[in-house]
């Protein structure tokens, strides 16, 4: 199941993408009460994992949707960010092998984890500002866990199993900003710095996490090209070395790391940090194509 968020004035409501659109579920209820509870927000679906996935699928195809009010065209529906509240959101720094070795790193023994704030959420299609204290704004197309169940030590045997789906993301950064001190996060946590989704793909339905082709295209222009295949700790290493340090929630997002191809490490001559006008799409395989214009900070 592809789930989105669906923005609306002053709240989010919860879609599903079909062959024949995207369903709002809060308007079809409107017209076809159901039997059973159904969710009507992403958070709701993924607390409620797999009954809530079940009832909501159920519902959907019970709909007699042609032609239907409730049935949207995607691209006439603005999205919010495919999970709309994460409690934590982590990130994992330098984890492709082809990233590490472009930037003459040390491959790292341990997952480097850094975070961003839920401010930085944003949706498919939606303009991120350019801040003004940045000149170095950089790209980097991640693949995303999203945590289904309450998840502490786990092994990584069974990690896979706490996983909700998956989704892209771009880990926008100010290298400007991370490069300032030590600490990353200044360069990573702006407004708009976490593009997400467009669509929440349930783990079933994604198969496996560490064999999908992933892109990003600035301008028409592919910068990076890899696999998650080349990243050097997998999702279920992941999930279970986070479990290890911290209680994992519903709904809990991971970045996995970025491929090779970023600004920040071409030669200097080649280094076009991303400027107002500009539009970048990352590209993972089964979970869509995530694309976002920037704009100048007024």
């Amino acid at each position: 199941m592809k789930l989105v968020t669906i923005a609306k004035p002053g709240k989010y409501t919860l879609g599903v993408k079909t062959e024949r659109g995207i369903i709002d579920i809060e308007e079809a209820l409107r017209e076809q009460a159901a039997d059973f509870p159904v969710p009507q927000e992403v958070m709701a679906v993924i607390e409620g994992g797999q009954a809530a996935v079940e009832a909501l699928d159920s519902y959907v195809a019970s709909l007699k949707s042609e032609d239907a009010s409730y049935v949207h065209n995607e691209a006439n529906i603005a999205l919010g960010p495919c999970v709309s509240q994460p409690n934590k959101i982590i990130c994992v720094g330098l984890n492709y092998r082809k990233h590490a070795e472009e930037t003459n790193a040390p491959i790292p023994e341990y997952p480097i984890l850094f975070n961003k704030f839920n401010n930085a959420l944003a949706g498919h299609g939606q303009d991120i500002v350019i801040p003004k204290v940045t000149r170095r704004l950089d790209y980097e197309a991640e693949l995303v866990i999203v945590i289904g169940k309450t998840t502490k030590n786990v092994a990584k045997e069974h990690a896979l199993e706490h996983v909700f789906g998956y989704a892209c993301a771009n880990d926008l950064s100010a290298r400007d900003l991370q490069k300032r001190t030590v600490q990353w996060l200044l360069g990573k946590s702006c407004d708009g710095f976490c593009p997400l989704g467009p669509y929440l793909v349930t783990a079933d339905e994604t198969g496996d996490p560490n064999t999908l082709a992933i892109r990003t295209i600035v301008n028409g222009e592919v910068r990076q090209h890899s696999n998650t295949s080349d990243m050097i700790f997998a999702c279920d290493e992941i999930v279970s070395y986070v479990s290890a340090h911290m209680t994992l929630v519903p709904g809990d997002i991971i970045l996995t790391g970025t491929p090779e191809g970023v600004v920040i490490d071409m030669p200097k001559e080649r280094r076009v940090y991303l400027q107002p006008g500009d539009e970048v799409t990352i590209e993972i395989e089964k979970l869509g194509s995530l694309t976002n214009r920037f704009i100048e900070e007024n």
